[in-house]
């Protein structure tokens, strides 16, 4: 009989699920599936993650430390099998000679959420880092400008636990793809339609949710603050507010009101492309819909005023007493509830040992192309790249490429697969999956912290994140006794903190029970009675700020970049990727090698489905595959996102044409503000850049 073990999704998933795994006698896993007993996972896994046993036993998975054959040239992958004791003695020897001669900061860390765990996240290899004295990473790739508008409205980063959505009358999936980033939402969602609820959807494309949902709502990329403010404007002017809740636990209704006049729904059509009429519809059913509850994505918040649009958007739950509901208010992001012990665990004081002896510069990695190729005193000269794959998801890749190419450039890169990075690396480490190591896990789409132990052998030589830094800082001579912490010392750390959420959760606790609610009510809700984390204690509207400005690349923003560039492009998360996750698979580079277009800007250009096209713009150009339809509005054109390089054709993908523009706040990336030309393909196309 096949023994039956616990363990934890790590993907980069709001969900994070608990996971059983059937072990044969010969200690193979036999059957992955989602635990029944778990509250949101409720027995069931998304497809990426169902057939993740076929990565686990993939024959592609990297299993010994490779180094680059010498004279090879970088961006191909030729490389020769070495020792673990070679490559971690190379790695040491490099690092401390490029420390010495170029300075500590010439040595850049990237990597972001390719696990979510705490201990491979970040752990030994913040330890590593600050002790080395190496540059600090910005990681802004995913949601740092969401963060700060979902802060600046509600002072913390909580919100509506998934579980309520069942209570809902009206949800609003805004930006938010459900089905695919999200499923384990989606059985509340039913379960509150089942009831009478309805849900509606804003997103200039529709997607898999949109296309269940009972209203699609095709808004311009970029103009969601003008529909929040149009919404305010009819809200207020119309009486809709709940006063009593805006007077206790609001502050600036009156000068709110006042400047939201500037906003009637007019104005807001012309910006966001949904009729005026439409729009204020939507605003009365929301403000006299209760409960009504917004799920609010983290697409909303990739363009030049991300954060002010999660800010405007995380407003509205405020100005109608949502918050007051069960069933009511926003998520977007549950993560600031596990308040545990960062600093124990990442041990930021370290840098003042290093050799830097004080704090290191910091730098952003969504614009890591300027960094590899522009930024000095350093330069860059060392770049280790682990739980990421940049030569795949950072903008603006022609930059970001230029760097890698560097012969001067040192790159190591940590990896389950050989992939576009791995190409560029001059030493490949074999690393874990989340079924080989163990860590904690919190979840930024529900209130349980888990914990997972290994439930299989890893393949070959592979190790955990924790190890290779836990090696390296030994072979760089850094004796700290924090370099020789075990895992479990490493998680009684984390859960040293005086916080109520987290106060009296124990390690042995976690261990036993593996998946724990946090100290938190049941029902949690966060801002029923106030409570808001600002320093007044409530919702402070600051209405002086609220401001709309188009993006840059945008119709309604640069004229003259908009008519050599008429194309809105967007690059959503592809359903059967986590990022660039499981781009090896075959479906997955079909599906992020299409192009969608409207029929009249097809027609247009005499674009036919399953034509080529080449979609261009100032930064690069790359060849897709046409797909025609009206999931997109007019003028707007949709690649799933992130194709592997190395697969397509022409060697480039959507990220080509993506730019290092950053958001207002936050520092994060403008994927989803990106002006092209598409053309069917003709003689056009180039060779691989």
């Amino acid at each position: 009989m096949p023994r039956t073990r616990h363990s934890v999704c790590s993907l980069d998933c709001p969900d994070a699920c608990s996971l059983l795994i059937d072990i044969d006698q010969a200690g193979q896993g036999s059957r992955l599936r989602g635990n029944p007993d778990h509250p949101i996972t409720r027995g069931f896994l998304c497809g990426k993650v169902a057939r993740y046993l076929e990565r686990e036993y993939s024959p592609d998975r990297l299993t010994t430390p490779l180094r680059r054959i010498p004279g090879s040239a970088k961006g191909v992958s030729t490389f020769e099998p070495v020792s673990w004791d070679a490559a971690l003695d190379e790695i040491a020897a490099k690092l401390g000679k490029t420390s010495a001669i170029h300075g500590s900061e010439s040595i850049l860390p990237y990597s972001y959420a390719g696990t979510m765990g705490y201990l491979n996240f970040s752990g030994m290899a913040h330890r590593f880092f600050h002790r080395l004295g190496a540059s600090r990473l910005d990681r802004t790739i995913c949601s740092s400008a969401g963060g700060i508008g979902l802060v600046e409205a509600l002072g913390v980063r909580y919100g509506t636990e998934p579980e309520q959505f069942r209570h809902s009358k009206l949800i609003i999936a805004w930006g938010a793809n459900i089905m695919t980033t999200n499923v384990h939402l989606w059985p509340f969602i039913v379960e509150a339609r089942r009831n009478g609820a309805k849900l509606y959807t804003i997103d200039p494309h529709r997607n898999r949710t949109g296309k269940l949902s009972d209203r699609h709502y095709a808004i311009h990329p970029g103009s969601d603050a003008a529909l929040a403010f149009a919404m305010m404007h009819v809200i207020a002017s119309e009486g809709l507010e709940d006063a009593s809740y805006v007077a206790e636990h609001t502050l600036g209704f009156a000068e709110l009101k006042d400047r939201m006049r500037e906003w009637p729904p007019e104005r807001a059509a012309a910006v966001t492309g949904i009729p005026a009429e439409d729009i204020a519809a939507l605003a009365r059913e929301y403000a006299t819909t209760r409960p009504a509850v917004i799920r609010l994505g983290y697409g909303v918040q990739r363009s030049d005023r991300g954060a002010m649009a999660t800010r405007a958007i995380t407003l509205l739950p405020a100005l109608t007493g949502a918050w007051r509901d069960l069933g009511g208010g926003i998520q977007l992001s549950t993560s600031g509830a596990f308040q545990i012990n960062r600093n124990a665990l990442e041990m930021p004081e370290l840098q003042y040992t290093s050799a830097l002896g004080r704090e290191a510069r910091v730098v952003n990695m969504s614009t890591l192309g300027h960094a590899l190729t522009d930024l000095d005193n350093p330069p860059v000269h060392a770049l280790v790249v682990y739980n990421s794959n940049p030569a795949a998801i950072a903008p603006d890749q022609n930059s970001v490429r230029k760097g890698l190419r560097r012969h001067d450039l040192f790159t190591v890169v940590i990896e389950q697969f050989e992939n576009d990075t791995t190409d560029f690396a001059d030493i490949v480490l074999p690393a874990t999956t989340f079924l080989e190591h163990t860590d904690l896990y919190y979840a930024y789409g529900h209130y349980h912290m888990q914990l997972a132990r290994p439930v299989l052998a890893a393949p070959g030589t592979a190790r955990p994140n924790v190890e290779i830094f836990r090696r390296l800082a030994a072979r760089m001579g850094f004796d700290e006794p924090c370099f020789r912490d075990s895992e479990d010392d490493m998680i009684r750390q984390l859960l040293d903190t005086q916080h109520p959420f987290v106060a009296g959760i124990t390690f042995e606790e976690l261990d036993r029970e593996h998946s724990v609610r946090l100290r938190i009510p049941e029902p949690f809700q966060p801002f029923a009675n106030g409570g808001f984390g600002t320093a007044s204690g409530k919702c402070e509207f600051r209405a002086e700020t609220l401001v709309f400005e188009p993006p840059v690349e945008s119709r309604s923003g640069e004229a003259s970049l908009y008519a050599r560039y008429p194309l809105e492009l967007v690059s959503p998360k592809n359903h059967g990727n986590m990022n660039s996750t499981f781009g090896n698979r075959p479906e997955n580079d079909h599906a992020t090698g299409t192009l969608t277009l409207h029929p009249e800007d097809a027609a247009e250009r005499s674009i036919a489905p399953g034509d080529s096209v080449v979609v261009r713009n100032d930064r690069g150009r790359i060849q897709l595959r046409a797909s025609v339809a009206d999931d997109v509005a007019r003028g707007v054109v949709c690649c799933p996102a992130v194709r592997w390089a190395r697969l397509a054709d022409d060697g480039n993908t959507v990220n080509m044409l993506t730019s290092q523009r950053l958001t207002d706040q936050g520092g994060g990336p403008t994927f989803y503000s990106c002006l092209v030309q598409v053309e069917k393909l003709g003689s056009q196309i180039g060779t691989k850049i």
